[in-house]
């Protein structure tokens, strides 16, 4: 582990494991009792609290209330401490089935109309869940068989926050209550750690810290502005994913941000996407009722497929790798966006490559090296791969069932071929192919989906794409969509995160701060500096402090390189060295300084 790697690594001395709710068996009957217990708690002090859904979720638990009365912190330290209570009393757990109706009499005998509508949405058995003989819901389970099996110490009521009934924002506005539970009060103090650690590491509070991004109301939620040294990252890793291309044999394009509808209806995008679009742009009231008019592109593949299609192709063109840094626009839900890692318009490091189907195993090959390649620079190191397959029951996807089978052939026969671990995501493939996903787990344990491999016969099909081969007949190629980073934003967000902050100086803003002790020896920084910004080195002069605070700035901004500039230092021709990877390093001579750094932003090592 390198020295910057040690930094960055979570403080827990001894790891412990904190398995999530839908890989433990006991964590689901554990959090579904406490939600049980809470919601009891709830309506025992709050007798005017109505209860709807309370499920369990990866980490925890919650329950949503319709209640008179605004829940406050000091309120969920009084239920906590009736929940202490209901788990004393040793209560059995029993689970009755019951007929429709009778659930129906039940619940308009206590007047829980919420209860009503989720009753008329369950299916038979109907499981009534009750605690000793004072307290019950519906609920499927499964539960603990008494409440004296809850670890007191093991729960924690975290926080309060507003949600809609049925997430609809016309509907009822509830109150949320978060809470979590584990076996051992161990467990919840390495739970409580990694949330401190999150708090730490949140990429939207260094990102402002840093001066990396922001997110203004006047442009809208999930609309992330670039300032200028959070363009200088977006430009770096641009920049490095591009070089990489060229190597590859990729080509440039540029496509545009809108088109007609009618491109994303033979693409099939409309049908599947239009709900998840931004709304349609009709020229007048004629064309919105007969759905024509231009849209905000949710995908870049429809446009590549118009270049590749200009012209007739020859199996010699091919493959061909077109690339773009494609920024695309998904109207999320306003609850659903998050940051950096959940917005409504992100750029897409895509690729669509056009390829025989003699070409199409080694192509894919290629890319998941140049996928793997991107991830060991970037020091992301703890992913797994999903086989995200069709769902052979649904009916959501386009296409044959020879088509189908072809490409998710070519996606095992190369995972296989590479002795990959991997597991399959039924029913998570895109509408038109399967796909390679690679899901990364960052330093808090949670996943994300970054890049993506897809191998797709159907959108050529629909496009009617075609090559000449070599005897002279059409063919049809086959298509491969690829985003090793998956979008800037997330990628950047993840990596905000990854490192704290503490980008790796190949990837930093400013790589190098210089800091005179005096006015005097500006000059000597300013020429050093000048000799780095020739060399393409982020450098910057800071000189309006006392040298104390000068080194706190640096610190606090997270600078990989600092160079103190003393008379010493500019008698010898030199720079005292100090960088937050390994601390004091002592005067180097300005050539020597310069070398370091080259050779450290070259290779994407340490200075």
């Amino acid at each position: 582990m390198s020295s910057s790697e040690s930094m960055n690594a979570p403080e827990e001395s001894v790891k412990i494991e904190l398995p999530r709710t839908s890989e433990s068996e006991q964590l689901k009957k554990i959090r579904h009792t406490t939600s049980h217990v809470m919601a009891m708690a709830v309506q025992k002090l709050f007798p005017k609290a109505q209860v709807t859904i309370g499920p369990w979720i990866e980490n925890g638990f919650y329950y949503d209330f319709d209640c008179p009365e605004p829940f406050t912190e000091k309120d969920l330290k009084a239920i906590k401490k009736e929940m202490i209570k209901i788990i004393n009393r040793k209560l059995p757990v029993i689970r009755e089935e019951v007929s429709r109706e009778e659930a129906q009499r039940r619940i308009e005998e206590i007047n829980e109309p919420y209860k009503l509508e989720i009753l008329a949405g369950l299916i038979e058995p109907i499981t009534l869940y009750h605690l000793g003989d004072e307290w019950w819901d519906l609920c499927a389970g499964p539960h603990l068989d008494n409440t004296s099996e809850l670890n007191g110490r093991a729960i924690e009521l975290e926080s309060l926050a507003g949600a809609y009934w049925r997430g609809d924002e016309t509907k009822a506005q509830l109150q949320r209550i978060y809470g979590t539970a584990w076996e051992t009060p161990e467990q919840l103090a390495a739970y409580k750690h990694r949330k401190e650690e999150a708090l730490r590491r949140d990429h939207r509070k260094l990102g402002k810290e840093l001066g990396l991004f922001i997110f203004a109301d006047p442009v809208g939620p999930g609309l992330p502005l670039w300032t200028p040294k959070g363009t200088i990252v977006r430009s770096i890793l641009e920049d490095f994913l591009k070089k990489e291309q060229v190597k590859r044999g990729y080509q440039q394009v540029v496509t545009p941000h809108i088109a007609r509808v009618d491109l994303f209806k033979i693409s099939g995008h409309w049908p599947y996407y239009k709900d998840d679009m931004f709304p349609l742009m009709a020229e007048d009231e004629e064309a919105a009722e007969s759905q024509q008019g231009f849209v905000l592109k949710p995908m870049n593949c429809p446009f590549h497929i118009q270049i590749y299609k200009s012209e007739l192709r020859s199996y010699r063109e091919l493959p061909m790798r077109l690339a773009e840094f494609g920024t695309v626009y998904r109207y999320e839900k306003s609850g659903e966006l998050g940051g950096l890692t959940r917005v409504r318009g992100f750029t897409q490091d895509d690729s669509h490559l056009f390829v025989t189907p003699e070409q199409l195993d080694q192509e894919f090959l290629n890319v998941v090296d140049l996928t793997l390649s991107v991830f060991k620079s970037l020091q992301l190191k703890n992913f797994r791969v999903r086989l995200s397959f069709r769902d052979p029951e649904s009916d959501k996807y386009i296409g044959s069932d020879e088509a189908w089978e072809k490409s998710q052939g070519a996606i095992r026969r190369a995972v296989e071929t590479l002795g990959m671990n991997y597991f399959e995501g039924i029913g998570e493939a895109a509408f038109y192919g399967p796909k390679l996903d690679f899901i990364f787990q960052d330093v808090l344990d949670r996943e994300w989906q970054l890049g993506t491999v897809q191998v797709d016969y159907n959108l050529p099909e629909r496009f009617d794409l075609q090559y000449v081969a070599e005897d002279g007949t059409r063919q049809r190629p086959v298509m491969i969509h690829r985003a090793p980073f998956g979008s800037l934003e997330r990628l950047i967000g993840i990596l905000i995160e990854q490192y704290a902050g503490d980008f790796p100086i190949w990837l930093a803003p400013i790589q190098v701060r210089l800091l005179p002790v005096s006015e005097e020896f500006l000059p000597f920084a300013k020429e050093v500096e000048a000799r780095m910004k020739a060399l393409n080195i982020r450098a910057e002069v800071e000189s309006s402090e006392r040298l104390g605070k000068l080194i706190r700035n640096a610190e606090k901004d997270k600078i990989p390189v600092m160079c103190v500039v003393g008379a010493k230092e500019v008698e010898a021709n030199s720079l005292n060295i100090r960088t937050r990877a390994s601390g004091e390093l002592g005067s180097i001579s300005v050539d020597e300084v310069l070398g370091r750094l080259q050779a450290a932003i070259s290779s994407y090592g340490d200075f």
